[in-house]
Parts: structure tokens; C-alpha cells; sequence
């Protein structure tokens, strides 16, 4: 099992959450589609609830805080300064959706919007992590950026987190992994035959013991089924949405098949 105890290093994604309209529906879709059991922060954090992967923290959800809040799977990057990695942001074209605050006991986070207008959090440990489980079932596993504009989001995140690019063999030709200090750490590229007007945004793929099992869940479940289990040269994938609208990725890789 791939558990972390240490703040994962800057640059890297390393938590993801979401907001949803209804708690109580959205925690019986992933639990189904992914295994999770949920833990409650309580009122004082907002009932952010801690979604789990064998007692350990895999991703957060909590209730949508203002009406007209979409609700999108949020990634947020490792940063040893929150407020330096803002200042950075906005420096080379991107915005802030709020400043860096603290949460206490956890750490200081915010979250930002590309020059392409996809958003992204920024997260400083001090106390949480972030992921403290990956590459399992019911776990992070890879997280894309799609990008209408690909040169301008690659040079975007280069200067904030100091991404390079390398290119995938049979992938697109915009699409490369990122690069940092020598790691893998995700990939970038277009929109991937997403429909006309769809915005940048960020994929989260979590990993999955049956792929075809977990696809048909999602749908049983009231979510939307836009990419059904199909075999890749990486593994099988599906890409889905749960019932109120958020995409997704489900995983399973070659040697889990």
C-alpha cells in the first residue's frame, strides 16, 4: 500500500476535493464508484468531510458554500509558500480566486485560475499533507491539465511551479508529462475532444480495482458516462461524471488487470 506521512515536495499535486449540493448523495456515489468511507471535520471546518481509503486520507469533499458554486473536482499543487506561489500566479497571468488563508491546524491554501481560466488550488502543509494514500484503490493516481491554449498554460505553470514538459509517444502532440526535478508528476495538454466552449480545467484519475465495474456504478449511480472502460496503452480507463456534473477519471493499470 502506497501511504506518506512527509509533505509531498513542492510543485506536486497533492489533494484534491470538491464541492458538492447535496452531502448525503454525493458521499453514497463514491462510495459506490470508488470505495470511500467519509469522516466529518465538523461545523468548524465547514462539514468537510475526509473521504478514505483504508483509514487513510485520499480526498476531501464538503458542501457548496454560495449559490451558483459549480461543482468541479478541485487539484491543488504542493507549495512550501502559499503566499509566494499567489504572488507568482498573478505575476505571469493567472488570478486569484482568494488569498492564501489558513487553515488551522492543516495548513494555508488558495485557490487560483490559469491564464486559461482552469482552476487549481495551492496547498501548504502543516499538519495535513494532503494524500496520504495514492496509486491504491480508491486512491489518487494521476491528475491532467487541459489546456485551450497549451503553449500558454505550459509556460504559465513553468514559471509558478517550474514544470517541464516531456512529449508521450501515440499521445497527442500537445500532450506531455510534467516534469519535476527529474519526477513525473502529472500531464498537460489540449482539450482532448472535450465539446466546443468547455473551459481549462484539471482531471483528477483515481485508481480502481475494476474499471468496468466502477464505470457502471457511476451511471447506476446518477452520474454520466462520457468516456466508457476502454483498454490504453497506460491501462484501462473510463471518464464519468458524478450526478452533479464533475468529471472524473477511474484506472486500473496494466499489470492490476
Amino acid at each position: 500500500m502506497t501511504v506518506r506521512t512527509e509533505p509531498w515536495p513542492a510543485g506536486t499535486p497533492c489533494w484534491v476535493d470538491i464541492s458538492v449540493p447535496d452531502l448525503p448523495a454525493a458521499t453514497a456515489f463514491y462510495s459506490a464508484v470508488l470505495g470511500w468511507e467519509f469522516t466529518n471535520a465538523g461545523e468548524e471546518y465547514g462539514n468537510y468531510h475526509m473521504a478514505r481509503t483504508g483509514g487513510h486520507a485520499a480526498a476531501g469533499m464538503g458542501p457548496i458554500m454560495q449559490e451558483g458554486q459549480p461543482t468541479v473536482w478541485t487539484v491543488y499543487v504542493a507549495s512550501d509558500d502559499a503566499d509566494a506561489t499567489a504572488k507568482l500566479v498573478t505575476e505571469h497571468g493567472g488570478n486569484l480566486m482568494f488569498d492564501p488563508m489558513d487553515v488551522p491546524g492543516n495548513g494555508r491554501m488558495c485557490v487560483a485560475l490559469d491564464p486559461d481560466g482552469g482552476a487549481f488550488g495551492i496547498w501548504q502543509a502543516d499538519g495535513m499533507i494532503g494524500a496520504e494514500i495514492v496509486n491504491e484503490p480508491g486512491s489518487l493516481t494521476w491528475t491532467d491539465a487541459r489546456l485551450t491554449d497549451v503553449d500558454a498554460g505550459k509556460a504559465f505553470y513553468s514559471a509558478v511551479f517550474g514544470y517541464t514538459y516531456e512529449p508521450v509517444p501515440g499521445a497527442p502532440g500537445d500532450y506531455g508529462t510534467i516534469q519535476l526535478n527529474g519526477r513525473t508528476v502529472g500531464g498537460m495538454g489540449g482539450m482532448m475532444g472535450a465539446p466546443q466552449g468547455t473551459p481549462a480545467h484539471w482531471v483528477p484519475y483515481f485508481s480502481v480495482a475494476d474499471v468496468d465495474a466502477a464505470v457502471a456504478a457511476a451511471g447506476q449511480g446518477g452520474g454520466r458516462v462520457l468516456m466508457p472502460a476502454e483498454d490504453t496503452p497506460f491501462g484501462r480507463m473510463g471518464i464519468v461524471t458524478d450526478p452533479f456534473g464533475a468529471s472524473f477519471a477511474v484506472h486500473q493499470a496494466p499489470e492490476a488487470q
